[in-house]
């Protein structure tokens, strides 16, 4: 489904091996954007923050917010929504937050021998997926969300993520 209106999203750099990689927040705005086109689901006059970390930052948030003390690719932190929901004149409506690590994200795209783009890109839907509700918790949506994820991947020509992965998250 097409949307006239897409997400605000703003990319927030705070870790300068991000540096390394100026189209990085191009490549974010394009993927955010080409998810929101692809999903059934009303994303028009929301936010998105994408911040773009460290292993170091991310761990930190991963420790914090899932108990989980080592760094990660990826996280998303929906937002709450209000209990009446969203109405035109309202302060803007936030989907959330999505962090993104440098360092695994580069060890991961270098190891799968895919290009940084590609994998930016992979992460930066996965995370967005996450904000409007999809999840990886057990096999029929981690399939679900993966078909998407390829789908939407497809549309910016970037090959399935997860053909070499047989199904593997």
């Amino acid at each position: 489904m097409s949307h006239s209106n897409l997400p605000m999203t703003e990319v927030l750099v705070v870790a300068d091996c991000w540096q390394h990689e100026p189209d990085s927040e191009a490549v974010i705005q394009r993927a955010v954007a080409a998810a929101a086109e692809s999903v059934d689901e009303d994303v028009a006059d929301a936010e998105v923050a994408v911040m773009l970390t460290d292993d170091a930052g991310i761990r930190t948030l991963n420790s914090n917010w899932r108990g989980i003390d080592k760094p990660t690719n990826v996280l998303s932190f929906p937002a709450l929504q209000p209990e009446g929901g969203w109405k035109p004149g309202d302060a803007p409506r936030m989907l959330g937050d999505i962090a993104i690590a440098y360092e695994t994200m580069r060890r991961e795209a270098d190891e799968e021998h895919k290009p940084f783009e590609h994998h930016l890109s992979h992460l930066a839907v996965h995370g967005f997926l996450h904000l409007i509700g999809y999840d990886h918790e057990d096999d029929g949506d981690a399939e679900e969300m993966e078909a998407l994820e390829t789908q939407i991947l497809a549309h910016l020509g970037i090959p399935d993520p997860y053909a070499d992965r047989a199904g593997a998250h």
